[in-house]
């Protein structure tokens, strides 16, 4: 398996991939899922397409030796921050340690670019996801942005009373 950057050509198998571990009937397959709590798509085309056209943000794919994309993940350096979103592992291909190497690649990325942390947003009801995050050296910041906030952004909730909280990762630099 290799990582590199994704770039205009990706963008068709880039929004399949982040779509399907997202939402819909083929995410129910892996355990990252949000079927059950938004509806809609996570992300177009279009956005993708602004996402690579943006000179601080990178996005990084994981294919197999195929050159069949795996897993993806959406990396913006913000100051000394390193804002990781958009992490996306295929549904059948999830627990075979592709999550686990993307954030590895992010965590040299950050530090590439001189950043001192890593932050990212998680649903507040994706308790596993959470726990995930936690066994990889995230901590909750205890901050919070309510889901009507951001509304349309990320899919539309089906529902009540869900956020995104904010985790972080200090990095030793």
């Amino acid at each position: 398996m290799k990582i590199t950057q994704a770039n205009l050509d990706d963008v068709k198998e880039l929004n399949k991939l982040v779509n399907s571990a997202y939402r819909g009937e083929e995410s129910k397959k892996g355990w990252t899922t949000e079927a059950e709590i938004l509806d809609g798509i996570r992300i177009d085309e279009k956005a993708l397409m602004v996402l690579l056209a943006k000179p601080e943000a990178t996005i990084l794919k994981l294919s197999d030796q195929s050159g069949k994309m795996l897993g993806t993940v959406c990396l913006e350096v913000k100051s000394l921050e390193l804002h990781l979103g958009m992490f996306a592992v295929s549904p059948l291909s999830q627990g075979n340690g592709i999550g686990k190497s993307l954030l590895m690649a992010a965590e040299h990325h950050a530090l590439e670019n001189n950043c001192a942390k890593i932050v990212i947003s998680v649903i507040s009801s994706r308790v596993e996801l959470i726990n995930w995050y936690s066994r990889h050296g995230y901590v909750p910041t205890g901050g919070s942005i309510a889901f009507e906030e951001i509304e349309g952004r990320f899919g539309d909730p089906k529902v009540s009373a869900i956020s995104l909280i904010g985790m972080e990762k200090v990095l030793k630099v």
